[in-house]
């Protein structure tokens, strides 16, 4: 499995044809399929995907991880240059997801859903578990055993015509199941690192994970570059995630550069980084 960072909050050192921008994408191939796992908040993914060589018209199917725009910001681009591959997301109950925090900042965290209105039929909602190549699948079924990140207090959908915290009913995780064990995939986790990696291994019960794909959540405020949650708490985090996953696990973007320290000092060099413009071998 080779897993190409198409786009990250940071740029690799010294590779000055990318360009890194706030958000995630991963270009994934397995086994000869080839998965788009979100695309980054504009189109920045794919003028990069064309200066690493990957074309994106031989992607088979894309996967969004959750309705924030810095996920799937760069949809409408990956649709004008891909005319078949589908897009695997949840569906959600509410509508408008937003930051909102200290009585006056209140921005739209949601899709241009407008723009990708032409591309309805290539939306395929998922519930439960399927099967989008052979050996790659998307869970929806995630338990709440573990704590939340401490950063969805700033986050909320509008439901009822009333404002309420985002429940995250619209995000998934994504398997990767090889022979040696899986790589799960966690977008933004907002639903717990911790409790996507045990849905993971509730669904594949003494399958090793070998590896760990994502942003954890773990940053207040992008702009204030702040840790949501104590040193405890995050130092905690790290201890639950190395017992769970047997190789490395590479993360970024809503991690956020202190939670990254934190973890690190914990977890040591099993713990990397995934600038934009990476590859990733497992």
């Amino acid at each position: 499995m080779k897993v190409t960072v198409l786009v990250e909050n940071s740029a690799l050192e010294g590779r000055e044809d990318v360009r890194a921008e706030f958000g995630l994408s991963l270009h994934v191939e397995h086994q000869g399929h080839r998965i788009l796992f979100d695309t980054g908040t504009s189109g920045v993914f794919a003028d990069n995907a064309k200066a690493m060589g990957i074309a994106l018209e031989e992607v088979e199917a894309a996967v969004l991880s959750h309705h924030h725009f810095d996920h799937g910001g760069g949809l409408a681009r990956f649709f004008e240059a891909n005319e078949r591959a589908p897009l695997y997301l949840r569906e959600r109950e509410g509508r408008q997801p937003q930051v909102r925090a200290f009585g006056f900042i209140k921005r739209s965290a949601d899709l241009d859903w407008g723009s990708l209105e032409k591309y309805n039929s290539r939306l395929r909602f998922v519930k439960g578990s399927t099967e989008i190549t052979p050996g790659i699948f998307l869970l929806t079924e995630i338990g709440d055993d573990h704590e939340r990140p401490r950063g969805n207090r700033w986050l909320f959908i509008e439901k009822d015509g009333a404002v309420t915290h985002d429940p995250f009913d619209h995000e998934l995780l994504m398997v990767v199941r090889e022979d040696d064990g899986m790589a799960v995939f966690t977008g933004c986790s907002h639903r717990g690192v911790l409790n996507m990696i045990d849905a993971a291994v509730a669904h594949f019960p003494d399958v090793p994970i070998k590896a760990v794909f994502g942003g954890f959540h773990l940053m207040g405020l992008p702009f204030f570059n702040s840790m949501a949650g104590s040193r405890g708490e995050v130092e905690d985090i790290a201890r639950q995630i190395s017992a769970r996953v047997e190789g490395p696990v590479y993360t970024g973007h809503c991690t956020g550069a202190k939670a990254f320290g934190v973890l690190r000092g914990v977890m040591g060099e099993t713990l990397q980084s995934m600038p934009t413009g990476a590859n990733i071998e497992i």
